[in-house]
């Protein structure tokens, strides 16, 4: 009796554990970069909040418009400027705001399955070790909405 009451209790722990990281995650200025016919990659960038107690980290992605996609950060070298898949995922601290923007960290998408119009919805599964999988629509745009273009420039 008192080890199935145990096993009760980790059991609603591990759930409401779960389901607190899953609510902790907000995500603002969603946005893909519009893509002339043929491109080979297009550029995801939005805001992840993490309003919880402990870290995530976003694992990884996918998106039924693309072959693949993957976690990029961009960075100045000496005067190079160099990009790299963050292949062990990008941490997002308790408490704080990542922003996946040009020029920093950003999803890659590898090999568009059409063009990207401008205005059109694009669904990404963001993968967390934590949240697990948050389904977040992106709207396709030539340039970053303004909010996400005023965030992009404060240093």
């Amino acid at each position: 009796m008192r080890l199935h009451f145990l096993g009760s209790l980790l059991l609603t722990l591990v759930l409401v554990t779960g389901a607190q990281a899953s609510d902790s995650l907000v995500f603002n200025n969603a946005w893909v970069r519009a893509t002339p016919p043929n491109a080979k990659v297009a550029g995801g960038f939005v805001q992840i909040r993490n309003s919880g107690k402990t870290s995530d980290r976003l694992v990884s992605a996918s998106s039924e418009a693309a072959e693949r996609v993957e976690i990029h950060e961009m960075k100045m070298v000496g005067d190079v400027m160099q990009m790299r898949q963050l292949t062990e995922g990008l941490v997002i601290p308790a408490g704080q705001s990542v922003q996946l923007k040009p020029g920093s960290y950003h999803l890659m998408l590898m090999a568009p399955k059409k063009s990207i119009a401008e205005g059109q919805k694009v669904s990404i599964t963001l993968v967390f070790e934590k949240a697990g999988k948050r389904a977040v629509e992106f709207t396709a745009a030539k340039q970053p909405p303004v909010a996400a273009a005023e965030t992009a420039h404060n240093h």
